[in-house]
């Protein structure tokens, strides 16, 4: 659910603030949490609790910056993984999987989920905690949900909710005003729960009486795992797979929501890239070509799609199952990244669409969206031209459509 991210259960994908946002003028922002505190008294909220938490406050200006960066939706997937799954946090979550160890063993045991995954998402989240120390990213939960509901355009409804939720959780005593520290957008403690999802799947495993992902570790490792669990994670079984596709490989099969299983995958040639077997034949799994031709492949299973529940995003996902994999020992991925190329910006992604247009394809609606029309439209394109069909985006292909190369 990440400082810089917004979580799937929220549904992906802030849009941007107002241009009007601004820095609020202080006195509308009182405004408001005098005028909110009738709907938060309502839903069972403290009016004693309310003018506690909100005496004084102001909008948080830093929230908008923070809106804007959501690096695992902008930035090349290798260079989000770059940092995703950085030399010091694998050695940091290995020493944190010795560290833990004891916990680890009756979290794994309860609900099942791979202490790599639980660790992996821990160090992604906040980076094992160490984010939690840094004052200048963390952001009072409760002031940071506030400006959002105040002034945060389409996202204000989300924001009423989980600000309505945080000032249970707090009424319930897991934890003060004061610790009650997160991300811009609300997702709080050492794994990033938002208030809702909080309420809904955090555990005391330490049993003293509190759900705190704050202050305690195991409880926050505990929580993650049991969401996880509820969410289908099928335990004993692994995200998916690096591979290599054959020679002539039929690209059209790539990125597809449909999926087939292992074996069917391997009687096209597709093998797994560390040269083992398949551990289950029967397994289902979706194709994945994030950077088409040219990078690396993957076979997804189920508990990849379990991961998005967390944050729904494929290199977030990706970068979760391969910072657990580091964890458990394994080497990094065996096919390079294309990394002289970068990602079409969206105006580029529609210069692309209107000129398949043009000269005849059908990439469907021209709105910067890679679909799968879109993709379709550039495998045809590709096909034509005598290109290896990968339907695989990329600024060597706009020029070409351009007529620049």
């Amino acid at each position: 659910m990440r400082f810089s991210s917004l979580p799937a259960v929220l549904c992906a994908g802030f849009l941007l603030f107002s241009s009007s946002y601004g820095f609020a003028q202080t006195s509308d922002f009182q405004n408001w949490i005098a005028n909110f505190k009738k709907t938060a008294v309502a839903q069972g909220v403290s009016p004693e609790l309310y003018d506690r938490v909100f005496k004084g406050m102001t909008p948080d200006p830093r929230i908008k910056k923070s809106a804007d960066n959501q690096p695992e939706f902008t930035r090349a997937v290798w260079e989000y993984l770059d940092s995703a799954v950085s030399k010091d946090r694998v050695l940091h979550g290995r020493q944190m999987v010795d560290e833990w160890a004891g916990w680890l063993d009756k979290i794994e045991s309860k609900y099942g989920v791979n202490r790599h995954v639980v660790l992996a998402i821990w160090g992604m989240e906040s980076s094992y905690g160490r984010i939690l120390d840094n004052k200048s990213i963390v952001r009072s939960t409760p002031r940071a949900l506030a400006t959002l509901s105040y002034n945060g355009g389409r996202r204000g409804k989300y924001a009423r909710k989980q600000l309505i939720a945080a000032l249970k959780i707090l009424q319930n005593g897991d934890v003060t005003p004061e610790q009650m520290q997160g991300s811009w957008a609300g997702a709080m403690g050492h794994t990033q729960f938002i208030p809702t999802t909080y309420q809904a799947y955090a555990v005391d495993i330490t049993g003293d009486g509190k759900r705190d992902i704050w202050n305690s570790i195991p409880d926050a490792l505990a929580s993650t795992a049991a969401y996880l669990s509820e969410m289908g994670w099928q335990s004993g079984e692994t995200w998916g797979y690096e591979v290599t596709l054959p020679k002539n490989f039929n690209y059209r099969l790539s990125n597809q929501r449909k999926q087939q299983s292992v074996a069917q995958w391997t009687k096209l040639g597709v093998k797994r890239a560390s040269g083992l077997d398949f551990p289950r034949e029967a397994d289902m799994a979706r194709l994945y070509t994030p950077a088409g031709a040219k990078g690396p492949a993957f076979l997804l299973l189920k508990n990849f799609y379990v991961i998005k529940r967390y944050n729904n995003s494929d290199s977030y996902a990706l970068g979760v199952g391969h910072l657990s994999d580091r964890l458990l020992g394994l080497s990094g991925f065996v096919a390079d990244w294309p990394r002289g190329d970068r990602p079409l910006t969206f105006s580029e992604k529609k210069a692309l669409q209107k000129r398949l247009t043009e000269i005849g394809y059908k990439p469907g609606t021209v709105d910067g969206k890679i679909g799968q029309k879109t993709r379709e439209a550039i495998q045809a394109y590709q096909k034509a031209s005598g290109l290896v069909p990968d339907g695989h985006d990329s600024v060597k292909l706009l020029k070409r459509l351009q007529g620049r190369t």
